[in-house]
């Protein structure tokens, strides 16, 4: 049985965006996949587990090394730039609906008990999918990838929004999908949620299929 004393405790919760507040992975994957078609070859949805919690710059780096392409920097900032006009396409057409089971409930009864809300995202979309979920008002803090350097599983980003609730890392408990996002929520000295497969998660200290089961 899983012990959730250490959510009783919390006084700050530190949420990642894709994969625990709404799935956006999936928008990812046509964007990264449009792209590698372009340039000629194959991205599997496989080879877009590799993504997961990743900045997009290294995303691109990995794409491109699966296949077996080089290019100059200015020209991997131009296909990052159009890899997210195409994201960015997809995603404006978001509604509230998309919102993963449990999390408005989630965030209301967090928000009812007096504890800290912050967003801890290596999107740099991360505000913009906030307002198009009808959400951005739940979040006290909001940290993304504009506003961080390095990527997770550097703890930065929840170092970052730990600062911005006004607490100390050992006072926050992280929300995480990914592997590199439970590492990084070590690194930070936070406890981690783990949401969704338990093989991707097996660093966390409680691992959940989704935020309706708390």
């Amino acid at each position: 049985m899983p012990d959730y004393s250490m959510l009783q405790q919390m006084k700050g919760a530190i949420f990642d965006l894709d994969g625990v507040i709404v799935d956006t992975a999936k928008y990812h994957y046509l964007a990264w996949r449009s792209l590698a078609s372009e340039l000629g070859f194959d991205f599997t949805e496989a080879d877009n587990e590799r993504l997961k919690g990743v900045s997009r710059m290294r995303s691109l780096d990995i794409l491109l090394d699966i296949g077996g392409l080089e290019f100059t920097e200015d020209e991997k900032l131009a296909m990052a730039d159009k890899k997210n006009g195409l994201y960015v396409d997809y995603i404006s057409r978001l509604e509230e609906s998309e919102l993963l089971p449990g999390v408005r409930e989630y965030l209301i009864r967090l928000r009812g008990c007096g504890i800290g809300i912050a967003l801890g995202s290596a999107s740099k979309n991360a505000q913009f999918i906030l307002d198009k979920l009808n959400i951005a008002g739940m979040f006290d803090a909001v940290v993304d990838g504009n506003k961080v350097s390095r990527a997770k599983p550097d703890p930065e980003v929840f170092l970052t929004a730990a600062r911005g609730l006004g607490l100390q890392p050992y006072e926050c408990v992280v929300f995480e999908d990914a592997e590199a996002g439970v590492a990084a929520g070590k690194a930070a000295g936070m406890q981690v949620v783990g949401t969704g497969r338990p093989e991707a998660l097996s660093g966390a200290d409680i691992i959940v299929s989704g935020l309706h089961e708390l």
